[in-house]
Parts: structure tokens; sequence; C-alpha cells
């Protein structure tokens, strides 16, 4: 709905302000006010007048008192009189009070262009880091780090959302597959959507194995690095999949190339990727129960880390590879093939994710802190 997008709300919202809203007296549902009436009815500060007010200025004057006389009455200024008189009365109709309350309301609606209209340097900045997939509360924080000296520069991450939403919205980047223009945000969507609880299907692992309970740290512990959390993003119709493994304290992201959704390529998978990392960068690895994990032991027993698997219905307790893995949605999006994506192609991704600071690091980059732990382990990674 385009007047949803307009005002910056849900296309539920907007439907629903569309058709009007239930009014209320002592906790019971009094009547039904119809959309057409919302701006008689709305409350407005004290300051201006009010629709009985103005239902007494047009009694008052088909009584033939004065502007000054109707003023004493209302103890409002003679000039305030004056003036609604003049702005809302006609020639032919006369005084109405019920029509000059809608005007009135109407006019008082602020129509102003954003900062980020009318500051062309802010506009590209923003322009571009939305083309390099931040998000607007890292664009936000960025500005502030950027312009610290400049708070005409600065922009909250309202702001750039609603930018983004509003109708021709310059921000819109062209799309290649379609002669529309597409959103730049990582959800791609160019509307306000109403929160929404995806239930997601998650399937059962079977004993032996180590449960999540047995491992010797808390799920919001991370104080000791080189604990991993992992899982798989599937393609469509579950034909194909890529691993995904993100390190607890640094949020270091690591993809794995799968030819195949099985336990044997994803035995390989691990090994090939995660070989090079030092043992204390290797302590351990959290995933899902999904049958992929079927070879668990032998992974063990390859990496030299324990594999811990999470109780069933219970992502939270891998909530840094949850939030990543929807982060690479808008790379690898649902209900497309995976498996074209090759080795290459999941190392460029996997960079610039991990070169995109984070609010949960400060606004640092999960590469830094990783480079950091890996160089003190191994001073030559400094050299490279």
């Amino acid at each position: 709905m385009a007047a949803a997008r307009e005002a910056g709300v849900s296309r539920t919202a907007g439907h629903n302000w569309s058709r009007g809203y239930k009014t209320y007296r002592n906790g019971q549902v009094s009547g039904f006010v119809p959309a057409l009436d919302r701006l008689a009815v709305r409350e407005i500060s004290g300051r201006f007048l009010s629709q009985d007010e103005r239902l007494e200025i047009a009694d008052l004057r088909h009584a033939g008192l004065s502007i000054r006389q109707v003023a004493a009455r209302l103890g409002r200024a003679p000039s305030t009189i004056s003036r609604e008189l003049r702005r809302n009365a006609t020639a032919h109709r006369g005084y109405r009070p019920f029509e000059a309350h809608r005007h009135a309301t109407a006019r008082r609606t602020r129509h102003h262009q954003r900062r980020i209209e009318t500051t062309p340097e802010l506009g590209q900045v923003v322009a571009e880091l939305l083309a390099q997939r931040w998000s607007p509360q890292q664009i936000s924080r960025q500005l502030r780090r950027r312009f610290p000296d400049m708070p005409g520069m600065w922009l909250c991450h309202e702001t750039i959302y609603q930018a983004v939403y509003q109708p021709g919205s310059p921000l819109m980047r062209p799309s290649p597959l379609a002669a529309h223009r597409r959103s730049p945000l990582r959800t791609g969507r160019d509307h306000r959507r109403a929160h929404q609880r995806v239930d997601r299907r998650r399937p059962r692992f079977e004993q032996p194995m180590l449960t999540i309970a047995q491992r010797p740290f808390q799920p919001g512990d991370r104080s000791q690095a080189g604990h991993w959390e992992g899982d798989l993003i599937i393609g469509k119709d579950q034909g194909s999949a890529i691993g995904t493994l993100v390190e607890r304290q640094t949020r270091m992201v690591r993809l794995l190339h799968l030819p195949r959704r099985d336990g044997e390529a994803l035995h390989d998978a691990l090994r090939a990727r995660m070989a090079d990392l030092p043992p204390v960068l290797l302590r351990s690895i959290t995933w899902d129960q999904g049958t992929e994990m079927a070879r668990h032991r032998t992974i063990t027993r390859s990496l030299g880390a324990p594999i811990y698997f999470c109780d069933s219905h219970s992502p939270w307790q891998r909530g840094s590879n949850e939030n990543t893995n929807g982060l690479l949605r808008d790379y690898f999006p649902k209900g497309t093939d995976l498996s074209i994506h090759s080795p290459e192609h999941l190392l460029a991704v996997e960079n610039e994710l991990n070169n995109r600071p984070r609010h949960v690091l400060n606004d640092q980059a999960p590469a830094e802190l990783f480079t950091a732990l890996l160089a003190s382990e191994n001073p030559s990674v400094l050299r490279r």
C-alpha cells in the first residue's frame, strides 16, 4: 500500500488505519470511529482550538456576537478567533466547525525534507554503505565515528529506514533481474512488515552424542576464544547446502563448500577448512541436531575438537550462528540452488562479512579481532 509506505508503517497497520478504530469507555468497546472522521476526534495540544471550541464559535457567531465577545467567552485572544474565521470560513457556506477542525488538523502536518535529502555528501555516504550491505544501525553508528564534530552528518537508524521506504527513494538500487528497483536493505523489502514468528524445521539427531549440557561453559559465556557454532543453510527443495561456522567470541565466519548434503561431504569440508587453526582457536564446535553430523565422532578425531549438539527447538543456544545465517541469506536467498556458488565465491562473501564492523564488537570487524588472536599464537601472521 502506497499510503502505508508514505506514512512509514507496515501494510497491516495501514490497513487497520484505513478501516478506522474502536473507542472504549470503562474498558468496554463503545463505538467505532470511521477513518474519515479520525482527524475530527484526534486529541491535540491545548494551545490549539478544540472541536468543542469551534462548535461554540459557530453558535456564538450565529447568535450575532462580535469577534471580541466570542474571544472573551472562550478565554482566547481576539486575534485567534479572527484568524480562525479568516482561514476556515467561506463567503457562500460560512463557518462550518467540523470541516474547519479537519482542515486545521491537516494543516498541522509538517512536510519537510530529511537531512539525508538536503545534504548531498551525507546521502552519498549512506548510499555507499547501503550498497556494501551495511544495516541502518551500523551506518548510524559509523556516521558518528566518521564525523565526531559534525552533528549535521549524524542520522538515527529510523531516519535511514524512512528514507529507504519512502516512495521513489533514490536509495533504491537497480535490480539486474527485473525492470524495477530493489531495496538496499539486507531483507530486500521495500516496505515495512509486521513482525512474524517463523517456525523452522529442525531435524532430530539421535544418540550417542555430546549434548550442550556437557559443554564446560554456559551458552552466554564467551570469555574463551576457539569455540565455534555451526549449521547448514539449505537451498531449493532441500537439494543443496552451505556449511556455516561462527567463532563465538570474535564472530569470525567461515563457509563450507558442500558438493553434497551428507555426512561425508561435511566431514571433508570441515577437515579442509579448519585444519589451519591452532588448537587454542579450535576448542569445540556446537552444532544443530541435523543428520549431516552423522560422522561427528570421525570429525572429532580429525579436528581434535569435540562436537556438542544443541537441544531440540533451542536455536538460542547457537545465537551467533543463527544471526549469521540470517545475514548470509542476503547473499544466498531462500529457495535458490546453492550448489552454483563456487568455493571462491564463498570466500569472497566470507571476507566481506568478516570485514564489516559489528555493534556487539564495539564496531570492530571480526577479522581484526580474529587476526589479533591468530597473531598472538603465530607472530608470522603479522608479516603476511
